[in-house]
């Protein structure tokens, strides 16, 4: 069956046609400085849908994703101080214990989610020696030059940028605050490699001196040492198009004079009660955030599938209330079908089947997809062919359809306060007053099993 997907690079929605057998993608992992929050985490929910639907269509991935440990500056232009770092020095650690630490917790998160991880990850810091000749290499062929700062890719011997992005670079530089490099030869040149201060943390040797990498060279040296200079798939989340995925393609067609991917992919802005994410309003979550509150993980990548992925997705918790209630409501109409014996005419199952998989095919309609599926879980009659087909989908949806749901009931607004006390005793680390309330739960009639999401409540 035809794959189309919707490609940033000619702006438009095309037949999909990989270069091999295996198809090669590359996706732009985390700067690993802080927790990954559910915006960052709705980007990777994209790639993990676009991992399982070609899995589904029978394709083998050799799919790469990076941690970046080094080299993101504060600002896309080149400037501040080192994400990694920065992080250090207000946590009183060393940089290379930060991002082993926010690592772990993302690789944790992308478990919680059910995320297909790519065969390589890949840190930035383990690859210095690729990032060092790639840069190399763009000098090498006229397209970079030194300065007292770093080495800058030089624009103007480009026949054209940007080209991923409509932005107007005249415009930007007009209007932009910060003031321009005079050592610069254009002033939208951008840092492949940044001479360090003799203050600066991590820093490495090179053909000119003590320096470390720029942001952008990571994905490059990457994605070529892994993937070869061309490869079929790119993605990211949207805000990579201006600047970080405009300057990778500068970067090969300086280092090859290719462009790296066939087809650019992209995820859209996740809204929080219609508006930015923003640590001053408090509404950055994380997956813990979630969990703490009492929502399954699973239930935000169920909500994320409400909204197509090029599209703006509004954050709100009655919505995921409402995801937290759908996937409750899948999995038992899945366990209806499963217990009965019930048979459908073998065509019916084959035309919903058909029609899902139309619609992950039409860039990874998963808005569609899902309202095939709720027709198969409401369908006139249980049967477990259904709950084999549904099982089926769920390769591609992710959301353990099988698990089984634990009877809900009802618990009493006085448990439900000593339940918000305990959870607060042991955020205080007060573990005694834990346990009595522990214990006059469990006298009200109920048990509750701390786990690493939060908590669970059964009945005595």
């Amino acid at each position: 069956m035809i794959i189309n997907f919707y490609n940033t690079l000619t702006r438009k929605k095309e037949e999909f046609s990989p270069m091999g057998e295996t198809v090669k993608i590359y996706t732009c992992g985390p700067t690993v400085y802080s927790f990954a929050h559910i915006g960052n985490f709705r980007s990777y929910i994209f790639m993990d849908t676009l991992r399982r639907v070609l899995k589904y269509n029978g394709y083998k991935l050799k799919h790469v994703m990076n941690i970046t440990d080094v080299g993101h500056l504060e600002s896309d232009a080149d400037d501040g101080e080192d994400k990694i770092v920065k992080a250090a020095k207000k946590e009183n650690k060393d940089p290379y214990e930060i991002s082993e630490y926010y690592t772990k917790v993302f690789l944790e998160d992308i478990k919680k989610l059910n995320i297909d991880k790519p065969e390589i990850i890949c840190k930035a810091t383990d690859n210095i020696k690729e990032m060092c000749e790639y840069v190399e290499k763009i000098v090498e062929n006229g397209y970079g030059y030194e300065t007292s700062k770093g080495i800058y890719f030089d624009i103007s011997k480009l026949d054209k940028y940007p080209i991923l992005s409509s932005r107007k670079v005249d415009e930007q530089i007009a209007g932009a605050r910060v003031e321009v490099d005079k050592e610069k030869k254009n002033p939208e040149d951008f840092a492949l490699w940044i001479k360090a201060p003799s203050t600066h943390i991590m820093k490495w040797e090179s053909p000119w001196g003590l320096s470390y990498p720029g942001w952008h060279i990571e994905c490059s040296a990457m994605s070529t040492k892994y993937l070869g200079n061309e490869f079929d798939i790119h993605t990211g989340g949207i805000d990579h198009i201006p600047t970080h995925h405009e300057n990778e393609i500068a970067q090969s067609k300086g280092n090859c004079g290719k462009i790296p991917a066939k087809v650019w992919m992209h995820c859209n802005f996740l809204q929080v009660d219609g508006g930015k994410m923003s640590k001053s309003l408090g509404n950055i979550y994380t997956i813990e955030d979630l969990s703490q509150k009492g929502y399954e993980p699973l239930a935000y990548k169920l909500f994320c599938y409400t909204s197509h992925y090029r599209n703006n997705l509004n954050f709100t918790f009655e919505g995921l209330s409402s995801a937290n209630s759908a996937l409750k409501r899948l999995r038992q109409g899945y366990q209806k079908h499963l217990e009965s014996n019930e048979k459908i005419e073998p065509s019916i199952l084959n035309k919903y089947e058909e029609r899902f998989h139309e619609a992950i095919n039409d860039d990874l309609n998963m808005p569609k997809a899902m309202g095939i599926v709720w027709e198969l879980i409401k369908y006139e009659k249980y049967s477990k062919q259904i709950a084999d087909l549904l099982l089926k989908i769920d390769e591609v949806l992710g959301i353990k359809i099988d698990q089984e749901e634990k009877e809900e009931f009802d618990i009493s607004n006085d448990v439900k306060e000593m339940i918000e006390q305990r959870k607060k005793a042991r955020e205080e680390k007060n573990w005694k007053l834990s346990d009595e309330l522990r214990d006059k739960i469990k006298e009200k009639g109920y048990i509750i099993k701390d786990t690493k999401e939060g908590y669970t409540i059964e009945k005595v």
